[in-house]
């Protein structure tokens, strides 16, 4: 197929207008096929760019430059008109401005390069809640990435039809080949003043310019699932989401579906993977990072993963921490910045057991390994964020409706950060808009192993619904699309919202492992199943001054180590101190910054919050 097949006009004519713009040497429409991915995958390692994996069936090893090993928080803007609109926690340049700029760098670009069109789609294809868009790229590592990450290629066409909805992704990685010049085995990118990940809400529409890695070059992955998408949910009355979905069954086979928002490093993709430790429960994977949910004809929220694949983080990623991600990562996977054993194997800090002989590192330096498991900070043979791209469906507790068109029911909505004191194991909204609240205040404390700077330790860094890098308009406007959406609903028919936290720690106590009160990992299905039992209105909660928690002997301790079911009733306690101390954290450096567009219910309920502390 050629740009001058595809049938939908305004896609072409789109096309044709970047690749004027870009001036690539060929444009090549991409079809999805097996083949196509195995002759993409050869040109890389013909290259240099990548290495087969002899340890892994049809598995390789990507390197990118230390200038792109991450997503750039200060290089991604929201460019909506006006910069009110972008809120006071996204970057913001004027879109004339922007444009402009990009139009600039975008200006033969490509030369040397091939241009490919990736029509992909969002979600099951077909489904009522998916979402279609056209990625235009130079790089064949995104094409790969997306071919797993998405469902792309020519089925998607059907879909998208002659005047059909979809969002245009334009990227590139900023590194034209002029005059015969060649990669020579070098990741491409442009330096970190060159790069820009942009958004314009007001059209749908997504620039990315010379970044190769991740979500600033998967454009179907947080610019589009997240940043675009939050402004069509809100645009259209449903839910874009950064959480998990999981399928929870009990002994009895009765099924619930469970979504969770974390920040990073709070164990997201572990719980949607998660292995009970409680006999008879199951939990299988729906999606590990993205949620889309939409009201179905019953008036429930039904939920989507839009993804197709898993962009996971590698290091810390072990037998005890996630089996399941590791069986899914076995066979037909991309790893990039790990490190590569003397076997043609992959390894990573965390992995579980330590690397024997040389290795060579992310760099790509050959070092001899270390006699234990981890590395001095900064001198980690793979990079801390260094990840695998693996099919969704190898994962061995894939549930088998994870692809089903209508979605699944949630019945269940957790919240959840890194907190080593004050917020308790398990608490539940009283509410939809108490849910709202919960979901407002998510954070992770900020420990010493985590910064430089002393004076941040114990500082709580707030992540609203674990989503603040990815709401593409005013933080303030989602909360109150959150209470809209509420409002419109059954309340009878909404999910139950709770907050968890496997974090809580007492260094004091040396019978806990890492002075961690919770075992976390398979353990965390003795929460799950109080929260399924909540969500079929068991009478085993009791009302406290921050919300409904577990009563007396409502956990399941069968089976947990004595030294957790000591810890267990202080991180099931109220914490009246720290919560009061929590109430003038979000009241006087929180709350403020989002100005006039805070919901007033959420002062509201910080008010109340504050008043039953008082009472307590």
């Amino acid at each position: 197929m050629t740009v001058s097949d595809i049938k939908h006009a305004g896609i072409k004519a789109w096309i044709e207008e970047c690749v004027k713009m870009c001036e690539p040497d060929e444009v090549v429409v991409v079809d999805g096929s097996t083949a196509e991915y195995d002759r993409l995958m050869k040109k890389c390692v013909d290259a240099g760019l990548a290495t087969p994996l002899k340890a892994k069936e049809n598995c390789f090893l990507f390197r990118s430059l230390p200038s792109d090993v991450a997503r750039v928080e200060s290089r991604t803007f929201i460019s909506s008109k006006k910069e009110e609109d972008a809120g006071p926690t996204n970057h913001w340049i004027d879109p004339v401005e922007l444009k402009a700029t990009m139009k600039g760098l975008y200006t033969g670009c490509m030369h040397g390069r091939t241009m490919y069109v990736i029509p992909f789609c969002m979600g099951p294809l077909g489904s009522p809640i998916a979402k279609y868009g056209i990625e235009l790229t130079d790089s064949e590592y995104v094409v790969l990435n997306m071919d797993i990450m998405t469902r792309a290629g020519e089925k998607v066409w059907q879909y998208v039809g002659t005047d059909g909805d979809w969002v245009p992704c334009l990227h590139s990685v900023g590194k034209p080949l002029n005059n015969g010049e060649k990669d020579n085995g070098i990741w491409p990118c442009a330096d970190v003043e060159h790069k820009y990940i942009s958004q314009f809400p007001e059209e749908h529409l997504i620039w990315s310019y010379g970044s190769g890695y991740g979500g600033n070059a998967l454009l179907g992955k947080k610019c589009f699932a997240l940043r675009i998408a939050t402004v069509i949910a809100r645009e259209e009355g449903w839910l874009a989401e950064h959480m998990l979905i999981l399928k929870l069954t009990n002994p009895k086979g009765e099924v619930k579906y469970v979504t969770g928002a974390f920040p990073s490093a709070c164990g997201k993709t572990n719980l949607a993977m998660l292995i009970p430790t409680i006999p008879g429960w199951k939990v299988e994977t729906v999606g590990d990072d993205i949620a889309w949910m939409k009201f179905g004809k019953d008036g429930r929220l039904y939920a989507i993963n839009p993804e197709a694949g898993f962009f996971g983080v590698a290091p810390g990623t072990s037998a005890e921490s996630n089996k399941n991600a590791l069986i899914s990562a076995e066979k037909n996977t991309i790893y990039t910045n790990c490190a590569l054993t003397e076997d043609g194997d992959v390894w990573w800090e965390g992995i579980g057991y330590p690397a024997k002989g040389k290795l060579v590192d992310w760099k790509g330096n050959t070092r001899d390994a270390l006699p234990k498991d981890k590395s001095p900070k900064g001198e980690e043979f793979a990079h801390p964020n260094a990840r695998f791209t693996a099919p969704a469906k190898q994962c061995p507790c894939i549930a088998s409706d994870w692809e089903s068109p209508e979605g699944v029911p949630i019945s269940a909505i957790l919240f959840g950060g890194r907190r080593p004191s004050t917020v308790p194991l398990v608490h539940q909204a009283r509410s939809w808009n108490h849910g709202v609240f919960l979901g407002s205040i998510v954070g992770s404390e900020i420990t010493a192993a985590s910064t430089i700077n002393a004076a941040e330790v114990g500082k709580i860094r707030r992540d609203p619904f674990a989503i603040l890098p990815f709401c593409g308009y005013n933080m303030g406007d989602y909360f109150q699309h959150w209470i809209d959406v509420g409002a419109k609903a059954d309340q009878d028919k909404l999910p139950k919202i709770f907050y968890v936290n496997w974090f809580r720690k007492d260094e004091n106590n040396p019978d806990l492992p890492g002075g961690f009160m919770w075992p976390g990992y398979g353990d965390n299905s003795r929460v799950l199943q109080w929260i399924f039992d909540r969500c079929d209105g068991v009478d085993n909660a009791v009302d406290t001054p921050i919300g409904l928690m577990p009563k007396d002997g409502a956990i399941n301790t069968d089976g947990l180590a004595d030294c957790y079911k000591k810890t267990l009733p202080e991180i099931l306690k109220v914490d009246v101190e720290g919560w009061k101390k929590e109430v003038k954290d979000i009241r006087e450096n929180h709350y403020p910054k989002f100005g006039a567009h805070l919901p007033k219910e959420l002062n509201t309920i910080l008010d109340d919050l504050e008043s039953r502390l008082n009472k307590a």
